[in-house]
């Protein structure tokens, strides 16, 4: 097993972010043939899935996770710590904060339309780490 890091600064706010060409960058530099790619971001206001990125899409799952999940005061968690990012630590738990990936021939296994995403549901900028465990 070997282990790589994915660091990206977000914005928060439901951000997403496609980490799909580091992961590729990371296969190709671990010259991974077939195995396995374990991400997990660290912190419990993140979270990673597979999505097409583009524009649209991007748009519907923030809308999508505003209307499940919305941005209000009244959170018992936000009681708690004193603070606004009860609904960021739903929207976590919802998507959670790891994916496995499978790589074959050297190619990550993804449709054409899809992509990796990191999202940031934090209420503010942050330093996001993903822990990436190669197995091979």
């Amino acid at each position: 097993m070997q282990t790589d890091y994915i660091d990206k600064k977000t914005k928060g706010n439901t951000d997403i972010i496609d980490i799909t060409s580091e992961l590729k960058l990371i296969v190709e530099k671990q010259k991974i043939n077939d195995g396995v790619l374990f991400l997990s971001v660290i912190g419990s206001t993140a979270g990673l899935t597979t999505a097409e990125y583009e524009p649209g899409l991007v748009k519907d799952l923030k809308n999508t996770f505003e209307n499940l999940f919305p941005y209000r005061d009244d959170y018992a968690h936000n009681s708690t710590w004193s603070d606004d990012n009860g609904h960021s630590h739903l929207r976590s738990c919802f998507i959670k904060t790891n994916l496995f990936v499978s790589v074959t021939k050297g190619k990550i296994d993804l449709g054409t339309w899809q992509q990796v995403i990191l999202i940031d549901f934090d209420t503010r900028p942050r330093q996001r780490r993903v822990v990436v465990k190669l197995l091979k």
